[in-house]
């Protein structure tokens, strides 16, 4: 049991493929960078007088203060550094933002030397986000992240674009995303989380396909295909052209997906996309979530996951929730 926002009392705690978690959020990939710039944040201002209470609420403890959540997911890492894209990378829209970072990353080595023995001060289960270009990279850096104890978990990137195969996504192909997942099932025991992107024709056909390849869970959505155009220039304002599409603009297609994919394999779903209020939170658990990432939230209000954890409880607590349990799949 958590006791947490308004003296409730309900249980939080959720397993989602094995990663046992004590509340159902962690971060979007490339939102959270690898957390210190958060911990640090959420130290100095947690327990101020704006932050109404969630220190308390939250039982905070300021040497830790990631430990608050139920799993902290990584930047990604790949096996040597990316340098990621040229040009403008972000831009805002009506309703979210536009990215073109690149998954710019200093390397698997880098990120094990200055970010894995952090991250075993914290208290957190935690969740590497892996990319690769060829499915041996990805094996390449699931390999070297075996060797650490602080790792608890893999999310594996598909959207990223596979060089063997002429640069289409990983995900957007049954048969590679089946190649990726079991390619790093047969190095590791620890849950093995496949992201998904919503950018192909029956997001459940690359679901199916990587369950009957060892995953232990799926992660969705990615973000979605866009793009934005410079029209005093008349040309893209970004240099690949595409950019992806996050922000609340795409939660009604994650909730889609989810609650497809719910209805598709026996996995537990670990939903995001638009994530902004605990109504929202609790939407996707009744699509089919097991648990939540938050991501461009991060951006609008570095102190969102610590209010929605709180706001959350308090909602179940209105709702009669006793047991979140019961709300995973619990659409009428």
């Amino acid at each position: 049991m958590v006791n947490v926002g308004m003296n409730s009392l309900v249980e939080l705690a959720v397993d989602l493929g094995g990663l046992k978690m004590k509340n159902p959020f962690t971060v979007a990939s490339g939102t959270f960078a690898s957390g210190r710039e958060y911990a640090d944040l959420w130290a100095a201002t947690m327990d101020t007088a704006d932050c109404d209470g969630l220190a308390t609420k939250l039982a905070f403890n300021p040497d830790k203060p990631l430990s608050i959540l139920g799993a902290l997911t990584t930047k990604g890492v790949s096996h040597k550094s990316w340098p990621g894209n040229t040009g403008i990378r972000i831009t805002e829209t009506a309703s979210g933002m536009l990215n073109s970072i690149g998954l710019q990353n200093p390397g698997v080595e880098d990120f094990c030397t200055k970010d894995i023995s952090w991250f075993g001060s914290q208290g957190v289960p935690v969740i590497v986000n892996v990319s690769g270009h060829s499915v041996d990279e990805y094996r390449r850096v699931v390999e070297r992240l075996e060797r650490e104890g602080a790792v608890t978990a893999y999310e594996i990137n598909i959207s990223c674009p596979n060089v063997d195969c002429g640069g289409m996504s990983f995900g957007i192909d049954p048969r590679a995303a089946a190649e990726v997942t079991q390619a790093c099932r047969a190095l590791t025991k620890r849950p093995l989380i496949i992201k998904l992107t919503p950018n192909v024709t029956d997001i459940t056909e690359i679901a199916r396909a990587c369950e009957a390849a060892g995953a232990s869970g799926l992660s969705l959505i990615n973000t979605v295909a866009g793009m934005a155009i410079d029209i005093r220039a008349r040309k893209p304002l970004f240099d690949r052209k595409m950019a992806g599409l996050s922000g609340p603009a795409i939660k009604p297609i994650a909730l889609w997906a989810v609650h497809r994919v719910y209805g598709a394999v026996k996995l537990p779903i670990l939903g995001m996309g638009g994530i902004t209020n605990a109504e929202d939170v609790f939407e996707f658990m009744l699509a089919g979530a097991t648990a939540v990432a938050v991501g461009s939230q991060n951006f609008t209000d570095p102190l969102s996951v610590p209010r929605l954890i709180v706001e959350f409880a308090e909602l179940c607590e209105r709702e009669g929730v006793k047991n979140i349990d019961e709300l995973i799949g619990g659409l009428e």
